[in-house]
């Protein structure tokens, strides 16, 4: 007796916690737990996988559970399905705007609880990351759809599993960046380094140097106006030089090639992002009383 006190405490205990974190008053436990039985998914509040920008399948796995003080003496098949309303639901009760994630499937999609236990895994998989915006917000959800034995029930606040699954910002990382800087009246100054443009936000990245000169860093925002170059579909980016140090803009970017004559490349498209070959062409100054400075440079992902 002593034990099954101690158990209906210790699921008391976990419910109030649930509950707390849900702040959903569906369905839930009665005052009489004793006897009852209920198929749930074990972490019902909302899990979080980030995702990099890649076609690569990746696989995720969660727990589904017959709460209970006294394990079922017999097996239990559970059925679970890919749950697109789990996700507009979500939206409803948050405010949020998530988005049912598109390649996505459940690999064992029924399980079964072998008598004298509680537990089974769900497997499932998502691929395709490399096609989504990664400025939009995903959810995989999974619901549980029955229960071979009709005396477990399903509560309707603990039958779906919630995964977020937040995508890299794609073109952080690192480039080999190769051009050159001019301070006019002086010789071309070259630069051939390697990188790293790092996350701003989904779209936006930043890196240190303009050309061979450190101390400014440039953001680079990705938009989503075309530009075609050699036939590739290629997005416009701004270009914004800026000090590190007060975070303010210090140049600007050229709506046309300017530089080095002697030096002039065969493509005079600037600013902008090839998605094929990784490649960003920017042609940027920042503001000097002796002279603006001119950039020059391809910066391709390595």
């Amino acid at each position: 007796m002593k034990n099954r006190i101690i158990v209906i405490l210790t699921l008391f205990a976990g419910l109030f916690l649930l509950n707390s974190c849900l702040k959903d008053d569906a369905d839930y436990w009665p005052t009489d737990v004793a006897g009852k039985m209920y198929a749930t998914v074990l972490k019902p509040t909302l899990q979080a996988l980030s995702l990099k920008p890649v076609a690569d399948t990746v696989n995720f796995s969660f727990m589904i559970n017959i709460a209970t003080d006294v394990p079922p003496t017999s097996d239990v098949t559970v059925t679970v399905e890919i749950d697109p309303t789990a996700v507009t639901a979500y939206n409803a009760r948050t405010g949020k705007a998530f988005k049912a994630y598109p390649s996505f499937k459940i690999v064992n999609p029924t399980v079964t609880i072998k008598a004298g236990t509680r537990t089974a895994m769900v497997n499932g998989k998502v691929w395709g990351a490399d096609k989504l915006n990664a400025c939009d917000n995903f959810i995989a959800a999974t619901t549980i759809k029955s229960v071979s034995d009709p005396n477990i029930m399903i509560p309707s606040n603990m039958k779906s599993y919630m995964l977020s699954l937040p995508i890299s910002n794609p073109y952080a990382g690192d480039y080999r960046v190769v051009g050159y800087r001019i301070r006019p009246g002086n010789p071309t100054e070259p630069v051939d380094a390697i990188e790293a443009f790092n996350t701003v936000d989904c779209k936006t990245v930043r890196k240190t140097g303009f050309g061979n000169y450190t101390s400014y860093d440039i953001t680079i925002e990705v938009t989503s106006t075309v530009v075609v170059v050699g036939g590739v579909n290629c997005f416009k980016v701004i270009a914004t030089p800026i000090d590190p140090a007060t975070g303010g803009s210090v140049g600007g970017m050229f709506t046309a090639w300017t530089g080095d004559a002697t030096l002039t490349p065969a493509d005079l498209t600037i600013n902008y992002y090839n998605p094929v070959t990784k490649v960003f062409i920017l042609n940027c100054y920042y503001n000097s009383t002796a002279g603006n400075r001119i950039m020059y440079e391809t910066c391709t992902r390595q």
